[in-house]
């Protein structure tokens, strides 16, 4: 099980990183247009009028997607923002029932954006609901990619609630104490 949860968030991270290369290519893309358009007139011919249409808008919703899948792979890597004071100036047992408790309480908060953002991609998808660009991009993508990102969110963060139930220390515990080094700094 182990080995398919951190398959499951390194996917995820991997699709995150995907979503973050295509917004590169295409504004890589866009700007090259722009650049040969330039150099087109400056020759006196026709510029090839190189364009990528609704580039913000899909540039958009990619980085919605960035955002949302590499939510557990980064929350498992430490990488999420954390008042430590509290927990760190806490007993063992006392900083892993409060670590608990913030665990649990963050993932009844997820479970809520998952619930309202798994509404929303349903009634995107029921209603044919597309975006207003020049492309008419269903909203049920982004959507679907925001839902997916919070589903694996929930189970990581009910995966390390897990662990720390089982007395070992949850990954993001150990990301931190690697960075922070044996003196605690």
């Amino acid at each position: 099980m182990r080995r398919f949860l951190d398959g499951l968030y390194e996917a995820a991270l991997g699709l995150a990183a995907l979503t973050l290369a295509v917004i590169a290519a295409l504004v890589t893309v866009q700007v090259a247009g722009r650049i040969i358009d330039r150099a087109a007139l400056a020759l006196g011919i026709d510029p090839p009028g190189i364009v990528v249409t609704s580039l913000a808008e899909i540039g958009g919703f990619l980085f919605v997607g960035a955002v949302f899948l590499a939510l557990p792979g980064t929350f498992r890597a430490g990488g999420h923002v954390r008042v430590t004071m509290l927990a760190r100036a806490l007993s063992g047992s006392a900083a892993r029932a409060l670590t608990f408790v913030v665990l649990i309480a963050a993932l009844g908060l997820a479970l809520f954006a998952l619930w309202s953002s798994g509404a929303q991609a349903l009634d995107s998808w029921t209603y044919g609901a597309v975006s207003y660009g020049m492309i008419k991009i269903p909203l049920l993508i982004p959507q679907a990619a925001m839902t997916l990102g919070l589903f694996i969110f929930c189970i990581a963060l009910l995966d390390e609630a897990i662990t720390l139930l089982g007395g070992r220390n949850p990954a993001f515990l150990q990301a931190e104490d690697a960075r922070e080094g044996p003196d605690g700094h």
